[in-house]
């Protein structure tokens, strides 16, 4: 399958663009849109979303991962393959937690934009095209690029900071469930949050953090909003 990982936003044209160039490449593959409202241009964000919401695809899947304000700059294209799963998209940071986390990972330099592509609409005239080809010939030949050129070294291998406010108010973090005992308690805004395993083990209106679907600390209220009462927000750093 192919799976869009953007921040392009559900209104307008733009996915249904990209949308429209996967299928011409591939057609019949299925499209699933996993994030289309990722923070915008928030680089360092996706990069702790995307290997803890991908690790449970098939191998074969290939990802058009585009979160790119630096399109049509320098910053190069590339294509990931980590743990026979398939990464394409812009060489900003996206794919560092992908990169450290894999057990097997090998990636390649895409070859500069061709003259009729878009300089503001790479994802849909360079990255779409490369996705397409793989989801249907299932390999890929070029340059290959070290995998030390996707890293950040300043960059942590847990991010103690929100990195996502879903639909129901609740706040994903960038660090690991498993990074941290069941009995850590967050200091957030303020608020001290415990631990429960799940909304049903607390009181309605509770405020608790909890270690969610994808293995991330993740910040809620049973039955309520976390973002609001708490004060939370793409950004918001907190502590033991």
């Amino acid at each position: 399958m192919l799976v869009l990982f953007t921040d392009f936003g559900l209104q307008g044209p733009y996915i249904g663009q990209v949308e429209a160039v996967l299928q011409r490449h591939a057609p019949g593959v299925p499209v699933i849109k996993l994030f289309s409202d990722l923070p915008p241009f928030d680089i360092q964000a996706a990069a702790y979303l995307l290997p803890a919401c991908t690790q449970g695809f098939t191998p074969g899947t290939v990802f058009v991962c585009v979160v790119d304000p630096g399109v049509g700059g320098k910053r190069p294209g590339v294509v990931v393959r980590a743990d026979g799963r398939w990464y394409i998209g812009p060489n900003e940071g996206l794919f560092v937690l992908l990169a450290r986390r894999a057990k097997h990972i090998q990636c390649w330099l895409l070859p500069d934009p061709a003259p009729t592509a878009s300089p503001s609409f790479h994802g849909r005239d360079v990255f779409a095209p490369v996705a397409g080809r793989l989801a249907r010939d299932g390999r890929y030949s070029g340059a290959e690029l070290a995998t030390t050129e996707l890293d950040k070294p300043g960059w942590p291998d847990d991010l103690w900071r929100v990195v996502y406010i879903d639909g129901f108010g609740n706040a994903i973090t960038g660090l690991r469930s498993s990074a941290v005992e069941p009995d850590a308690v967050f200091n957030v805004n303020g608020h001290s949050l415990h631990h429960a395993r799940t909304f049903s083990d607390v009181d309605e209106g509770e405020a608790f953090w909890y270690g969610n679907s994808s293995g991330l600390v993740e910040f809620a209220v049973n039955r309520g909003r976390a973002d609001m009462p708490l004060g939370l927000r793409v950004g918001t750093e907190f502590s033991r």
